[in-house]
């Protein structure tokens, strides 16, 4: 009778502790989901995807619709050579996405050409190839100084102001693009777009 109630109690704790293992693992199991990608992003207030979008945004809106640019492209799509965007915060924000944002919606547009620096050096490599290597019909190989140079340059930075107490978070964001005319140094536009975002301490400390 003794060594079945031992063995009743040892049952017990067992089918405790795999109910609670059952429970953990149905606890932290992950959940993933599609959200919208256009959403309001309110995680903290750090430059997020929703600063990107926005800035990217009102930037291209802007240029495109200057009188300067307007006539500018009446007639032609001017070769642009797109700057990465400075990043002149304390934040590590990838700038490419913003410059990459900002050059897709201007091509879309069908206003502009654009030349793309960051691929020079692949581009190089493979005229070389092309011309020096014995492998390629030289008939089909592409010739060097074929390429059209950009007209325009256009090039921005992004800064930030953070302040904060105990109970308070600020940070202002100030973003700025201008076009230059490669050939007379003269900028022909230039705009600039303001972001603050504040987090406050809760009242019930959540």
């Amino acid at each position: 009778m003794i060594m079945s109630n031992k063995f009743k109690t040892v049952s017990t704790y067992a089918l405790v502790g795999l109910s609670a293992l059952v429970l953990s693992g149905c606890a932290n199991k992950a959940v993933v989901s599609y959200g919208d990608a256009q959403a309001v992003e309110t995680t903290d207030i750090n430059f997020g995807s929703t600063d990107l979008q926005k800035v990217a945004s009102q930037m291209t809106d802007s240029l495109l619709s200057s009188p300067v640019v307007g006539t500018m492209t009446a007639n032609k799509r001017p070769v642009v050579f797109v700057e990465r965007i400075k990043n002149k915060t304390s934040e590590h924000i990838d700038t490419e996405s913003i410059t990459d944002s900002i050059s897709t919606q201007m091509l879309r547009s069908g206003k502009f050409r654009f030349v793309d620096m960051t691929r020079v050096e692949s581009v190089r490599e493979q005229l070389t190839f092309q011309n020096e290597d014995a492998l390629v019909n030289p008939a089909t190989a592409v010739a060097f100084g074929k390429q059209i140079g950009a007209q325009y340059m256009l090039y921005g930075n992004l800064s930030s102001i953070v302040k904060s107490n105990a109970d308070k978070s600020d940070v202002y964001y100030k973003f700025t693009m201008r076009l230059m005319d490669m050939e007379s140094g003269l900028v022909e536009w230039a705009d600039e777009t303001e972001i603050r975002k504040t987090k406050e301490k809760s009242t019930f400390g959540w």
